[in-house]
């Protein structure tokens, strides 16, 4: 499965959870998950990933640098992941 799937499957899910979620882009900041979402009363910064891939270097120090200041940042890399998110 690519990553594009487990991204349109997220974002369907999202929707119909009654939450909604926006691409994330930073222009000249790297390693930002790819989507903030807010579902339930939370903001989540979610990084999409294909299954069996990790994220990169500079993800991994932005992930810890966000979640060092409050931020929920997960990573998923399945449509099981994106379910697990939706139903907790």
């Amino acid at each position: 499965m690519r990553e594009s799937e487990i991204e349109r499957y997220f974002v369907k899910r999202v929707k119909e959870a009654g939450g909604f979620s926006f691409k994330f882009i930073s222009p000249g900041v790297r390693g930002v998950p790819d989507r903030i979402a807010i579902l339930n009363s939370s903001v989540y910064f979610v990084e999409l990933k294909a299954p069996e891939k990790v994220p990169r270097p500079e993800q991994l120090r932005m992930h810890k640098r966000m979640r060092a200041h409050g931020a929920d940042v997960r990573v998923l890399s399945s449509k099981e992941d994106v379910d697990k998110l939706i139903e907790d």
